[in-house]
């Protein structure tokens, strides 16, 4: 098992940046990989980024050039810096872990708010 929590969110301005934290604990050393999904109303939950054990990044093409996702091992962080915020991307942010042999996200954290609006 583990057990994420999120932080960061917040609101911001359209062009603004925000840094998304997810902190890991628990059975951590059988990661596979983690992501960041979101998830506005009335929408489905988006896969926006995700980085794997082995350093391996992806994005969905609404974020490409705008997000990084990065990860701190000696801190067990994982973060989603997103710059030039435009309020589409307003959501609830999620962090979410899989483990190697699964094919799902499995583990997830509460979610964080992130607001973009002047």
């Amino acid at each position: 098992q583990v057990h994420l929590e999120e932080s960061g969110g917040g609101l911001v301005q359209p062009g603004g940046s925000l840094r998304l934290s997810c902190a890991a604990s628990g059975s951590i050393f059988s990661i596979y990989a983690t992501g960041w999904y979101r998830q506005a109303p009335g929408k489905q939950r988006e896969l926006v980024a995700s980085i794997t054990s082995g350093g391996f990044t992806n994005y969905a093409d609404s974020v490409k050039g705008r997000f990084t996702i990065s990860r701190d091992n000696a801190k067990n962080l994982v973060y989603l810096q997103m710059n030039s915020l435009k309020p589409e991307d307003t959501a609830v942010y999620y962090c979410a872990a899989r483990y190697s042999g699964d094919n799902v996200y499995n583990y997830w954290g509460q979610g964080t708010q992130v607001t973009v609006s002047s």
